[in-house]
């Protein structure tokens, strides 16, 4: 038998009548990562679920690293299958954890006896085990509370399991089962973070760039474009619709009082959204807003923002501190580049003394002199998707 992949999965056991469409999402899911790698067969059994090698051809250590940023799996391991047999089971202890039982000073044996056809206990089976290696390696003493290694053994349906400690997995549920959402991504911290803590959620994504060339540069093009890449393996195939928004400021800026500025830029950012919403049968926006961080974040600011949009306004991050936001995006790889030094379309034209608390009445009454609705066709009309 070769090695294989063992997945732990988290919240989706305790799903009732609809588990079945979780596991169906997160087994799609993961053929199609698992693409690249080679032929596995995927199936789940007794709330795990297995990734097995067809033939030899197989990376399945390049496929155990693309599959710890697959949201629905809490845990996974490295597994070497064998026969139901006490002894074959040591054995192949002996054989698959020989450097690790060399290396090691203390351990404990635990067993998971799913298969109670099995004529040993969970209990009985992880002392026999323990007590052959403890023989078998001088180095070895029994630690049961805070052992240096542990040596699982899972028997179960179809075979008996050897592994190590499990590794954490992305948690979360299958992205794509809870439906589509956009996200508005910027080249900051937030908006990346946002966007991965909703696609944990379930939630797949399209991704919405609104870049003001020339005031925005192509580098700061291609940094979003690059978020994008780096949240992929986390949330999927990304599809960028970058937007034209260099007219709108344009017509802002020549319109609207400078305290309003950015509040109607950002309801004409909620406007096209959701028209792009629309197109690809999204439900609900997503955003890297967080309360108070800046002056379009205040409550009052992003009532009138929402009051602009005709979808929900998902926001992930709206009641943390920044810092732990930062501590997200280092974990997810996004922080690196989104502090490279290129702007966006938020910084352009910003007041220099924003409206702290605008009313919905002054951004409707500011709004009057602007062809809201031919505005943001032509945007829309000039949208680039990219496909990363």
């Amino acid at each position: 038998m070769k090695e294989m992949i063992l997945l732990k999965l988290g919240e989706l056991v305790l799903k009732g009548l609809n588990r079945r469409s979780f596991e169906d999402k997160l087994q799609a899911n993961i053929a199609r990562r698992l693409h690249p790698y080679g032929q596995f067969r995927v199936y789940t059994r007794q709330s795990a679920t297995y990734v097995e090698p067809k033939d030899d051809g197989c990376d399945v250590r390049g496929a155990y690293e693309t599959l710890k940023k697959v949201f629905g799996v809490v845990g996974l391991s490295l597994a070497q299958p064998c026969e139901k047999d006490k002894d074959i089971i040591l054995q192949t202890v002996k054989n698959y954890m020989d450097d690790q039982l060399r290396t090691a000073k203390t351990f404990k044996v635990e067993t998971r006896r799913a298969d109670k056809s099995f004529p040993m206990t969970s209990i009985a089976l992880s002392q026999y085990v323990g007590g052959e290696l403890h023989e078998a390696y001088p180095n070895l003493s029994v630690d049961v509370h805070r052992p240096e290694l542990t040596v699982h053994l899972e028997v179960r349906d179809f075979a008996a399991y050897v592994h190590a400690d499990a590794e954490p997995g992305a948690g979360g549920l299958p992205v794509g089962i809870n439906g589509r959402a956009i996200s508005l991504l910027s080249g900051g911290i937030d908006s990346p973070v946002a966007s991965w803590m909703i696609a944990k959620r379930g939630i797949s994504l399209d991704m919405v760039h609104f870049f003001s060339y020339p005031y925005t540069s192509p580098e700061a093009k291609e940094k979003v474009l690059q978020l994008a890449r780096i949240l992929a393996p986390w949330c999927g195939r990304l599809t960028v619709h970058v937007v034209p928004f260099t007219a709108i400021q344009e017509e802002l800026r020549r319109n609207c009082p400078e305290e309003l500025f950015t509040i109607i830029m950002r309801r004409f950012m909620m406007r096209i959204s959701c028209q792009v919403a629309r197109r690809i049968g999204a439900k609900a926006l997503v955003t890297g807003e967080c309360l108070g961080q800046v002056a379009s974040q205040t409550m009052e600011a992003l009532w009138v923002t929402e009051e602009a949009a005709s979808l929900p306004i998902l926001r992930p991050v709206i009641g943390m501190d920044k810092e732990e936001i930062v501590q997200i995006a280092r974990k997810i790889g996004t922080y690196d580049t989104s502090i490279l030094p290129y702007e966006d379309c938020c910084t352009v034209f910003t007041p220099r003394h924003p409206r702290l608390r605008p009313l919905l009445s002054e951004a409707e009454f500011a709004e009057r002199a602007l062809d809201i609705q031919s505005m943001v066709e032509t945007a829309v009309k000039g949208i680039e998707c990219i496909t990363v």
